[in-house]
């Protein structure tokens, strides 16, 4: 099966974990990568871009084309895929924590009919409706459920 992982960039190295084991479980895999280069030609560790991010440098152009090609890159990644895996780690006190952007890439999936997991319980959010609405599996952790 083609799986593209989903999660917030803060879980980076824990979805290229889960991305070799999903490998080994036969399945072709897309995720974020460790590090990219962005329209400049300057090269970003994952890590650091999502720590830029958090500092909101929103009135940047170069930071808002970079983020907007971030978006649309993923975004192709989940129409390529025949499933989304949502590393849904804890972060920022939220157990099973699903941010904006992969709230819009479960979105497109569901839009796209593809299948949708989630590796932990969907998380206790003002979008918690949302979410359950669109049917994820829940996989708690157990990567032979995908199929």
């Amino acid at each position: 099966m083609k799986i593209t992982l989903c999660g917030s960039a803060g879980f980076v190295v824990e979805m290229n974990a889960l991305a070799g084991q999903l490998k080994k479980l036969g399945h072709d895999v897309k995720s974020m990568p460790l590090k990219f280069t962005d329209g400049n030609g300057k090269v970003w560790q994952t890590l650091d871009y999502h720590k830029f991010k958090k500092s909101k440098p929103f009135n940047n152009p170069e930071f808002l084309n970079n983020h907007h090609d971030r978006i649309r890159e993923h975004f192709s990644k989940v129409a390529w895929s025949d499933a989304i895996l949502v590393a849904n780690y804890d972060k920022n006190g939220i157990t099973n924590y699903v941010g904006p952007n992969t709230l819009m890439e479960m979105g497109l999936a569901f839009y796209l009919r593809k299948k949708i997991y989630l590796l932990n319980p969907v998380p206790d959010t003002p979008w918690e409706e949302e979410m359950l609405g669109m049917k994820p599996v829940v996989v708690s952790g157990v990567l032979e459920v995908i199929k």
